[in-house]
């Protein structure tokens, strides 16, 4: 699976490969990342992977691993649930202002896709 840029948005394409590369991000000074998907749960609705390469990782990071979940909520929407794990390089402590900065984009990144599919509904399947 991997991703590219196609009008401001990123579209993905699934191949039978276990890695996906970003290679821009809009709004944003990383040029390049590459996540190696760990598990893909269509029945569960759940996602989880890890940030392996690139320059997001800056010279703190050995990796970052996500999970994401997806619930039912009773309006007939769901809510989207993401956990972040920080493997740093051995002797580097992260401070918690550069988690929330980083929690701060990853929120942004998810609004802006979220209103985008709500406002777009046959963009998805």
């Amino acid at each position: 699976m991997y991703f590219w840029i196609q009008n401001g948005w990123s579209r993905s394409l699934f191949l039978d490969h276990p890695f996906r590369i970003l290679r821009t991000f809009l709004g944003s000074h990383f040029k390049y990342v590459k996540h190696k998907i760990d598990a893909l749960d269509k029945e569960k609705l759940t996602y989880a992977y890890t940030l392996i390469e690139g320059d997001a990782l800056l010279d703190k990071l050995e990796s970052i691993s996500y999970e994401v979940k997806f619930e039912p909520s009773p309006d007939g929407g769901c809510v989207g649930k993401n956990i972040s794990t920080y493997h740093t390089k051995p002797g580097v402590e992260i401070k918690e202002e550069e988690i929330k900065a980083g929690k701060a984009q990853a929120s942004g990144i998810f609004k802006a896709v979220e209103a985008y599919l709500i406002a777009n509904p046959d963009a998805y399947v």
